[in-house]
């Protein structure tokens, strides 16, 4: 069952990646370097979709998003190791760290 997901969830990743990539090197490159994190938001995005696939990859990702901002974190903050134990395809919010 398991390789039966991995294979639905091949051309989600492929096309979140695909969309990201056109974000760095299009509107990211006219709007200017401004990320607070190492490494940037969107290449965390891409980094945890490839690692842990579309679904909880991309709520990571959102997570990120939501905590650079004004008043948010800063520095370095990798993917994780590991999925958060709470985390569940229809709790999705607890895959991301949102503070």
């Amino acid at each position: 069952m398991r390789q039966f997901w991995a294979v639905v969830d091949l051309p989600f990743k492929f096309a979140a990646v695909f969309l990201i990539t056109i974000y760095r090197y299009t509107l990211s490159a006219l709007v200017g370097r401004t990320c607070r994190h190492a490494p940037s938001c969107s290449e965390f995005t891409s980094d945890a979709i490839w690692k842990y696939g579309f679904w909880p990859g991309g709520w990571m990702g959102l997570a990120r998003f939501s905590r650079c901002r004004p008043g948010g974190t800063h520095g370095f903050d990798p993917v994780p190791e590991v999925l958060p134990e709470a985390g569940r395809w229809y709790l999705p919010w607890r895959y991301g760290r949102w503070r």
